[in-house]
């Protein structure tokens, strides 16, 4: 490896763990914003976007350099596709977390409804996943990251859980109906947000085993 593909190779993931570190920590606030009704953080997330898309770019302008400048071969051509990929799944989880940002805002004002408990399991798993397909990613933990992958279809079963609990409750009463959609969209968002952790978890396996897994469950064990 050149010395020049060297740095650029280490500038760049510099700058994907700094946006992944700015992403993580903006799902978890999203999620605490939720469970606290808490419309101010919200707001605030709601407003920090920004930053995070110019990253976006800026991190996809760099991949396609080094791809031009340097034209890297084996691993390094396989580290820099992973870093285009794992960028783009950052920058839409947090979309997603914004997206639940909006629907804190939107609850503060309706009539309260029960939270399931299924959410906060929820919640906490999909957290997980993000923290550990990031992880995963710095540490090039391949076991790590097939645990991702199977962890995905148990925040399905969580999010099925919890659609059928809030509709149980919109039909109890027409109060209930408004902020349980705001609710089913949050699920939602959360259950995408844990999409995103597999594909990052997927990548960290073709990085270091040069493995497409993606639709491949019986790759995950």
């Amino acid at each position: 490896m050149s010395i020049h593909l060297n740095r650029d190779l280490e500038n760049l993931q510099r700058r994907i763990l700094a946006l992944a570190s700015a992403v993580e920590q903006t799902v978890e606030r999203a999620i605490n914003a939720l469970f606290e009704g808490d419309s101010r953080t919200a707001r605030t997330i709601m407003e920090s976007d920004t930053p995070i898309d110019l990253e976006e770019n800026k991190i996809e302008e760099e991949c396609l350099k080094i791809l031009a400048l340097h034209a890297p071969v084996a691993v390094d051509l396989r580290r820099v596709t992973a870093v285009l990929k794992i960028n783009t799944d950052l920058e839409r989880m947090a979309d997603l977390a914004v997206n639940i940002a909006e629907r804190v805002v939107s609850l503060t004002d309706l009539p309260p409804i029960p939270v399931p408990m299924a959410f906060r399991q929820m919640t906490d798993l999909t957290n997980m996943m993000v923290r550990d397909s990031l992880d995963a990613f710095v540490k090039l933990d391949v076991a790590l990251a097939k645990r991702v992958c199977r962890l995905d279809d148990e925040v399905d079963r969580y999010n099925r859980d919890i659609i059928d609990e809030i509709s149980r409750y919109m039909k109890q009463s027409p109060d209930h109906v408004d902020p349980g959609l705001h609710l089913f969209s949050a699920a939602r968002q959360l259950e995408r947000i844990a999409d995103h952790a597999t594909n990052i978890a997927e990548d960290v396996v073709y990085l270091v085993d040069g493995k497409i897994i993606r639709h491949h469950p019986e790759a995950f064990s």
